[in-house]
């Protein structure tokens, strides 16, 4: 399969996703694939995949969903399942169409949500490890109510504008996740019966002040999985880890990297 260029667009059929490429391809090195957050998109992670391609020097892949950044839009609601449709209808799609290899997925909140998913419903031999940032396994009162105070700064406030800089279709963007989690059917949202059939080692980055999750999303983890299963907890930080603690946060990535990859690039 050919180089694909460092920025453009995956045509999956149904629908069209942004990408970002940074660093070597598959071919030459493994490579991170980055699953953003519920309101993300490939440019919200910023300059973050850079300095993860600079400080590991493996190739990084990050892609914006459909209904976020560039990418195609959605029709709304979006269905409750939509981390499962993800994890198991489109990652595979993308996985194939960028010649994916061997490499991490590596999540953030919702992002964190599918590459659990992926990893717990199919056995992939290309993926080495998962590194979960910020997730989340079932729904917790806190964190339900940190999304209905979203809601109301989208509504009455400055979100809309802010989330507009990235999204294409921003209400798609914000509605399609806010909806979806507030609707009272999804607070039986729970993914901890996946954790069971991960088979490769998995790193959890959390912060301490996690206004979405609490420690109990750890914890559940820790018993649930039969694989290791390595905890970092980040002092003063909250939801975004990779944004309030970078430098930390880069530095167990590539420490991971390193061990599960055996690569000593990182």
């Amino acid at each position: 399969m050919p180089s694909l260029p460092d920025t453009g667009t995956l045509d999956l059929g149904d629908q069209q996703l942004e990408y970002r490429w940074i660093g070597p391809d598959p071919s030459a090195a493994p490579t991170l694939v980055l699953l953003h957050e519920g309101l993300g998109s490939a440019g919200l992670w910023s300059d973050f995949p850079d300095r993860l391609a600079a400080t590991t020097g493996l190739g990084v892949f990050l892609y914006s969903r459909a209904g976020y950044g560039a990418s195609s839009t959605i029709a709304l609601p979006r269905p409750l399942d939509y981390m499962h449709h993800e994890a198991k209808q489109v990652l595979p799609k993308v996985l194939w169409a960028i010649g994916f290899q061997r490499g991490l997925l590596i999540g953030h909140s919702d992002g964190a949500s599918i590459a659990t998913l992926y990893a717990g419903n199919t056995q992939d031999h290309r993926v080495t490890g998962l590194v979960l940032i910020a997730p989340h396994f079932f729904v917790e009162d806190m964190g339900l109510a940190a999304i209905a105070q979203a809601k109301v700064a989208f509504e009455t406030g400055d979100l809309r504008a802010r989330l507009a800089r990235w999204h294409m279709d921003v209400d798609a963007a914000f509605k399609g996740w806010n909806a979806a989690w507030l609707d009272p059917g999804f607070r039986a949202w729970d993914i901890t019966d996946a954790l069971a059939y991960i088979r490769v080692p998995v790193a959890i980055i959390q912060g301490v002040d996690d206004q979405y999750g609490t420690q109990r999303q750890i914890a559940v983890a820790e018993e649930e999985c039969y694989c290791p299963v390595e905890v970092t907890l980040l002092r003063g930080v909250q939801h975004t880890p990779q944004r309030e603690a970078p430098e930390r946060v880069l530095q167990v990535i590539a420490e991971f990297a390193r061990r599960t990859l055996n690569d000593t690039a990182a």
